[in-house]
């Protein structure tokens, strides 16, 4: 399974969560069996060459997700979350929001 979400930096530790507006990287998560597998950085959503993702997560409910619905990916809304660790976590425990 695979998780996208729009941070402001590379740095697995450090990177947040932000708007789609002000996004600079895509963090693309490979979760399985209740663990992080893999964490990839890119500058494009388009370039991760998966044929399929998941789920996104977003900043907040006002996003324009609909382009992610039209590619069959689940919307999730952070709550107080920040961090990849902390989004990753609140994802675990279904601590997300759907949309």
């Amino acid at each position: 399974m695979f998780l996208l979400i729009p941070v402001d930096g590379i740095n697995p530790t450090d990177s947040k969560i932000t708007t789609l507006a002000n996004v600079k990287h895509w963090a693309l998560i490979g979760f399985d069996g209740g663990t992080v597998k893999s964490t990839r950085f890119f500058d494009d959503r388009t370039q991760t060459g998966e044929d399929w993702i998941d789920y996104v997560i977003i900043d907040n409910k006002f996003e324009p997700y609909m382009d992610f619905m039209d590619e069959g990916m689940m919307i999730l809304v952070k709550r107080d979350e920040e961090t990849i660790d902390e989004l990753i976590s609140a994802f675990r425990f279904k601590e997300l929001d759907e949309i």
